[in-house]
């Protein structure tokens, strides 16, 4: 094997995920802080860091057989001259997650993973690629297209702009949704709602129970007369849809065109990873 052909092995990329993990974490925890935030924003700025979440977790009736986000994920994945998906998922492995699939891993796109080392996992077709975004909404996991700098750095490819990663996340061990509550401006303004893509309450629903301000990742909701009230700060997960024990909380999707075209040009804006040259 060439060894310039590819960049750094499976080893050496969980040895540095390993290694950095503490200074991220603490970066995104002192993010809001004075002083301190006016060091470390710069490093979650737009455009090098644009997380947004599909709520593929959520389960919704579907027209034919495949629920509205998954179809959005899979208009992202048909536009991709390249597939590669990773064998595990680094934040899980990293923490032997007892809660989630360490084996659901992310799906990097575009012409750039070619050079991804062949220890991490492998090149995959549509369909293989579309199976995988089945098995991670079947484990309740959150489809992130993210377009953020450390990927490119840890797997040293390259050009930036030509790769994108939908990550499949949980919300205990996840880089991308933990320690987020308390969060500075350029970190908040990386994860994104997708816009035509909300959530409602039916109040006569709600038994006042407060999980979803509990376990919403970005606090975003809050308890108002024991009821909860979406603030502007939600990035349309779905997460607090999935875990009310009432069904009082619903998903609100726009049609899947307009969804589409915004979450095309979303990803087109930041990253060329077309066009498909796969039947």
């Amino acid at each position: 094997m060439n060894p310039f052909r590819y960049g750094p092995n499976r080893r050496f990329v969980k040895t540095a995920v390993w290694l950095s993990w503490p200074i991220i974490v603490a970066a995104k925890r002192l993010s809001a802080l004075p002083v301190l935030k006016w060091i470390i924003n710069p490093f979650f700025a737009y455009p090098h860091n644009e997380v947004t979440a599909i709520p593929i977790n959520v389960s919704l009736p579907a027209p034919d057989s495949v629920p509205l986000p998954r179809r959005l994920v899979e208009r992202v994945i048909r536009g991709a001259s390249e597939i590669f998906i990773l064998d595990e998922c680094i934040c899980r492995g990293k923490l032997d997650c007892a809660n989630h699939p360490k084996t659901i891993g992310c799906m990097a796109l575009g012409s750039a993973v070619e050079r991804m080392h062949p220890s991490h996992g492998h090149r995959a077709g549509i369909e293989e690629a579309f199976e995988h975004v089945r098995k991670a909404a079947e484990a309740g996991l959150v489809a992130n297209v993210a377009h953020v700098w450390i990927d490119p750095l840890a797997f040293m490819l390259a050009p930036f702009n030509r790769l994108m990663f939908i990550c499949f996340c949980d919300d205990c061990c996840c880089l991308y949704r933990t320690h987020m509550k308390r969060r500075g401006p350029n970190l908040d303004r990386a994860y994104q709602r997708l816009p035509g893509i909300s959530i409602t309450l039916d109040a006569a629903s709600c038994n006042e129970c407060g999980i979803c301000a509990e376990r919403c990742f970005v606090a975003a909701i809050r308890m108002e007369n024991g009821k909860p009230v979406i603030g502007p700060d939600c990035k349309g997960c779905g997460r607090c849809v999935e875990l009310c024990p009432r069904g009082a909380l619903s998903l609100v999707l726009a049609d899947e065109e307009t969804l589409a075209e915004r979450l095309l040009e979303r990803v087109n804006r930041l990253a060329d990873i077309g066009p498909n040259s796969r039947s």
